[in-house]
């Protein structure tokens, strides 16, 4: 093999690992890889309200909705988005009743649902709250692809590291889209309501 061929093999090498890793980026970041029901973010679950109702994804559908995974102990990050979708709920006026908004802990141990009926009370009523055991929990949480991890604390306790993000899901529960709070309530009204 002359030198020059093992260039072009070379360089030729160099291109095609470059093309199989920007696809796989693109396809990871754009959820479609893989293939089949996997691939996608959402999906079904089964758990309980902060009522002590089953709450499915079929409850869901037929309307818009946001979802975000939090916990009732968190000091900042959820009380902060829960407010901020409160704020959105509010903007909409009555088309707040052809969407919907959903909280599920990733702390399950923690919030059951009373403990959730009494932390989701500070917040627009529209909010409907999640838990279950462990195994449903996690199981949305994959579906999701949420991370989450128990930190423990110098007290013993613990606290949650996890996915800070406020998904959008059109009204078949396909995930549309990371829904901004980062705006006016009433732009963000607006864009919600693009999906109804």
């Amino acid at each position: 093999m002359t030198a020059r061929t093992s260039q072009i093999l070379l360089i030729l090498s160099a291109f095609l690992t470059g093309v199989v890793i920007f696809a796989g980026v693109f396809l990871f970041s754009t959820g479609n890889f893989g293939a089949g029901p996997s691939s996608a973010i959402g999906g079904p679950f089964k758990l309980i309200d902060q009522n002590g109702n089953t709450i499915t994804d079929a409850d869901l559908k037929g309307r818009p909705f946001l979802v975000f995974f939090g916990y009732t102990h968190c000091p900042d990050v959820c009380p902060t988005t829960l407010f901020d979708v409160s704020e959105v709920m509010r903007a909409l006026g009555e088309d707040a009743h052809r969407t919907g908004a959903l909280f599920i802990t990733v702390d399950p141990e923690r919030d059951t649902p009373a403990v959730m009926k009494d932390y989701l009370s500070s917040f627009d009523p529209h909010l409907r709250g999640g838990t279950g055991d462990r195994a449903a929990v996690d199981a949305v949480e994959k579906a999701y692809r949420v991370y989450a991890k128990k930190i423990p604390t110098e007290s013993g306790d613990y606290t949650m590291d996890h996915t800070a993000l406020v998904y959008l899901m059109d009204k078949q529960g396909r995930f549309v889209a990371p829904f901004s709070l980062k705006r006016r309530p009433e732009d963000a009204a607006a864009d919600l309501k693009r999906y109804l």
